[in-house]
C-alpha cells in the first residue's frame, strides 16, 4: 500500500445566482419558485422566448407612443399596453414576493422589486416598472439557459436490475419477479441471462461478466460450489443457483440503494448572492425609507413628492437584476467553453465545486486504462522462443472468444488454419487443451499446470499470465495487459502542478496490476480488490479527510462507479465509452475519455470563477456610484434601468473570455 491518504484543505470561496440558494449535490434547479420550469422536460427556448415577444409587442409601443397614451382620458391607453405588459413580465416576481413575505421571508430582491415598481406605477412612471421587470425577466432567461437543467435519474443504472428469475419448483421452471424468491430456492440462470440473486452453484460451470459489480472486463469463470452476485451476466453454460440472500440483500441492490443515499448526503452550497441579499436588501429598503421620510424634516424648501421619487429611484437602482444576470453569464462561459474542450459539466455549481478539489480519485479500467488487453510480455521457456510461444498460444486459443484470447490473436496477426487445431477442449476454470500439429498443448492459469502436473519455475507472477506446455512440458508464459491510456501520466502530473494535493486510485483489480500502475503513472495512493460498496467505504474515508474547504473528485465510467460518483463531491464520469448510469449519475461529463481533461476541468472552473468575481465587483461598484447619483437628484429612473442593462451586456463581453 502507498502512502496512507492526508492532506490540508484549501479555502475557497462559493459564488453564484441568488435564486440557487438550494443547490445541492443534485443540482436541483429551484429558482426560488419565481421561475418554475418543467426540468421534468428539455427546456423548450421557443416557448420561453413566445412570452418575451408578447411584452416587446406591448412594450415597444408604449415607450415610442408614450406622450399620445399619457393624454388619453385618464391615461387609460397608457395603463392599457403597460399594466398588461407588466403582469406579464413580473408576475412571477409579485407572486415569489407574496409568498416569501407570507412565509416571514421579507427582505430579498423580489420584495426589492414589488415595491420599487409598484411605487413606480403609484408616481405614474409605468415604463420604468416595466423596464425593471422586462430586463429581469431577460435575466432569468440567460440564466435558464446558463446553467444546465438537473442531471437526470439513474435510469440507465435501473436497467442493470434484473427483470426475472427462473425458480425451479417440483421439476419445473417458471419465471417470477426476483422479489419473490426466498433463500434455498433452486433458480435457473440460462447463457445471455442476468443473474437475479446471490446464490452459490450447485450444478454447471461459466464465465461471468462481472463489469456490474467490479467495473473489470475479463469474464471470470465460476465452477461448481463458488458463489455468484445479482447483476453478474452468465455468458456460456447454464447455471444452477441455490439462493443465499434476499433480493433486497443482494449485490445489485445495495448499488442501487448506494447511488440514492449517496444523492442524498450532499451537502447544499448555499450561493454568494443569497447571502449578500439578506444584509443588503434591508439596508437598501430602510436608506430608501430614510430618503423619502427624513430630509423634508430638515430641510427647508424640500418637498415629500421630490423626495418619495428619489428614495424609488435608490430602489430601482438598488435591484440586483445587473448582478443576477452577470453571474450566470459568467457560468454560461464556462460551462459554453468547457463544452467546446469535450467537457460536459452538467450545472453551474459544480463549476463552483471544482475550484475546491484538492483530492482527485480515478478508477482503473477504462478510465487510467483503455480497458483493451493486449499482450504485455513473452517469456519463452524449455528451447522456445517469442515467436514460436505466441504462434502456439493463437493456435490454442483459435476457438475462444474471450477477451485474453483476442489480445494473443491479434498480437500473433495471422490467419491460422482451423485443421491445425482439433480436439479443442474448455477445462472450466482453468484453461484450454487441444492438439496443435499433433502435439497435446494447453494453454491457461497456474492452476492448469499443477492439475496437469507440469514443472515449472515461477508461480507468483505480476498480472494476467497465460501459461502455456507441450506435451506435459512447460513452454513458457505471456502477460497480458490493459493498455494504459496515452495521456494518463501527464494527467496526474498536470493535477500535481495545478495544486491538487492527493491522487488515488481505487479498483477492483487485484493488488499486483494495481501497485504497478500506481507507480507507473505516479499515483499517490491505491486500494485495490474493490466491490462497489468497498469503493464508497473508501470514497467515505477520503472526504473525511478532505478538510473543510477541501473537495473530493472521483473519476470513474462503469456502472459499477455509479455509486461513488454520485457520492464524491464532483462525480466525473468518462462519457466515451463510458456506461449510461456513470454518465447519468455524473456532474462533470469527459466526451473524449481522456483523464487529462479532469486538470483542464479544474482550469476551467477556476477562470469561470475569476470572471464571475470580476462581474460581481463591477456590477456592485455601478450599483454604488447610481446609488449615490440617484440620492443626490443626477439620476432618473431611466438611468437607473440602463445603468442595470449597461453592466449586463459588459458581463456578457466578459463571460465570453471563458469561452476561449
Amino acid at each position: 500500500m502507498k502512502q496512507k491518504l492526508h492532506s490540508e484543505s484549501s479555502d475557497c470561496c462559493n459564488c453564484g445566482h441568488d435564486h440557487h440558494e438550494n443547490h445541492n449535490h443534485a443540482h436541483n434547479h429551484n429558482h426560488d419558485e419565481n421561475h418554475n420550469h418543467d426540468h421534468e422536460g428539455e427546456f423548450n427556448l421557443k416557448k420561453e422566448i413566445l412570452p418575451l415577444v408578447a411584452i416587446f409587442s406591448l412594450y415597444a409601443p408604449g415607450v415610442i407612443f408614450e406622450n399620445q397614451l399619457h393624454n388619453t382620458f385618464y391615461s387609460i391607453g397608457e395603463y392599457l399596453l403597460f399594466i398588461p405588459a407588466y403582469l406579464l413580465s413580473g408576475w412571477s416576481v409579485l407572486k415569489t414576493a407574496g409568498r416569501n413575505i407570507l412565509r416571514g421571508r421579507v427582505f430579498d430582491e423580489t420584495f426589492l422589486m414589488t415595491v420599487a415598481t409598484l411605487g413606480a406605477i403609484a408616481i405614474h412612471k409605468l415604463p420604468e416598472a416595466v423596464g425593471v421587470m422586462l430586463f429581469y425577466k431577460i435575466g432569468e432567461l440567460f440564466q435558464d439557459i446558463a446553467v444546465s437543467r438537473s442531471r437526470s435519474s439513474i435510469k440507465a443504472l435501473l436497467e442493470v436490475r434484473p427483470d426475472y428469475a427462473n425458480i425451479q419448483t417440483n421439476g419445473e421452471i417458471k419465471k417470477v419477479s426476483p422479489e419473490t424468491v426466498n433463500i434455498d430456492d433452486i433458480i435457473i440462470v440460462k447463457p445471455g441471462e442476468k443473474i437475479p440473486l446471490d446464490g452459490e452453484i450447485i450444478d454447471g460451470n461459466s464465465q461471468v461478466d462481472t463489469s456490474a459489480l467490479t467495473g473489470e472486463s475479463v469474464p471470470r469463470t465460476v465452477r461448481l460450489g463458488e458463489t455468484v452476485l445479482a447483476g453478474m451476466i452468465n455468458k456460456t453454460g447454464v447455471l444452477s443457483i441455490r439462493v443465499t440472500k434476499l433480493f433486497d440483500d443482494s449485490s445489485i441492490a445495495k448499488i442501487l440503494d448506494l447511488v440514492q443515499n449517496a444523492k442524498s448526503k450532499k451537502a447544499e452550497t448555499e450561493k454568494f448572492i443569497t447571502k449578500f441579499a439578506r444584509y443588503y436588501t434591508p439596508i437598501v429598503v430602510f436608506t430608501s425609507l430614510a430618503v423619502a421620510i427624513l430630509p423634508p424634516l430638515f430641510i427647508s424648501d424640500a418637498t415629500s413628492s421630490q423626495w418619495v421619487y428619489r428614495a424609488l429611484i435608490l430602489l430601482v437602482i438598488s435591484c440586483p437584476c445587473g448582478l443576477v444576470i452577470s453571474i450566470p453569464l459568467g457560468y454560461f462561459g464556462g460551462v459554453g467553453g468547457a463544452a467546446r474542450r469535450g467537457i460536459l459539466v452538467k450545472g453551474s455549481t459544480f463549476l463552483d465545486t471544482l475550484n475546491s478539489v484538492n483530492t482527485v480519485v480515478f478508477d482503473k479500467t477504462g478510465t487510467l486504462t483503455k480497458g483493451i488487453f493486449k499482450v504485455a510480455e513473452i517469456v519463452p521457456k524449455n528451447g522456445y522462443n517469442e515467436q514460436e510461444l505466441l504462434q502456439l498460444a493463437a493456435k490454442v486459443e483459435s476457438h475462444s472468444n474471450h477477451p485474453i484470447a483476442q489480445s494473443i490473436l491479434k498480437a500473433y496477426g495471422r490467419k491460422i488454419d482451423e485443421f491445425e487445431v482439433r480436439d479443442y477442449e474448455e477445462i472450466a476454470g482453468y484453461g484450454i487443451r487441444a492438439k496443435v500439429e499433433n502435439q497435446v498443448a494447453i494453454a491457461g492459469s497456474d492452476r492448469l499446470l499443477h492439475r496437469e502436473n507440469i514443472a515449472h519455475d515461477n508461480c507468483q507472477l505480476e498480472g494476467t499470465v497465460i501459461h502455456l506446455a507441450v506435451n506435459n512440458i512447460y513452454a513458457g508464459y505471456i502477460v497480458i495487459a490493459d493498455e494504459v491510456k496515452e495521456d494518463a501520466r501527464h494527467a496526474i502530473q498536470a493535477l500535481k502542478r495545478m495544486g491538487v494535493q492527493r491522487t488515488v486510485m481505487l479498483t477492483g483489480d487485484n493488488q499486483a496490476i494495481a501497485s504497478r500502475i500506481a507507480e507507473q503513472l505516479g499515483i499517490d495512493a491505491y486500494e485495490a480488490e474493490l466491490l462497489p460498496e468497498d469503493k464508497v467505504y473508501a470514497l467515505e474515508k477520503l472526504l473525511s479527510t478532505a478538510g473543510k474547504h477541501g473537495k473530493v473528485a472521483f473519476v470513474g465510467d462503469g456502472i459499477n462507479d455509479a455509486p461513488v460518483i454520485a457520492r464524491a463531491d464532483v462525480g466525473i464520469a468518462m462519457g466515451g465509452l463510458g456506461s449510461d448510469a456513470a454518465i447519468a449519475t455524473a456532474d462533470v461529463v469527459i466526451m473524449t475519455d481522456a483523464p487529462s481533461k479532469v486538470a483542464e476541468a479544474i482550469q476551467i472552473a477556476r477562470k469561470t470563477r475569476k470572471i464571475v468575481w470580476q462581474n460581481i465587483g463591477f456590477a456592485l461598484a455601478i450599483k454604488g456610484l447610481f446609488i449615490g447619483l440617484g440620492i443626490f437628484g443626477i439620476a432618473t429612473m431611466w438611468e437607473a434601468v440602463f445603468a442595470d442593462v449597461g453592466v449586463a451586456m459588459l458581463a456578457i463581453l466578459n463571460a465570453t473570455r471563458a469561452m476561449k
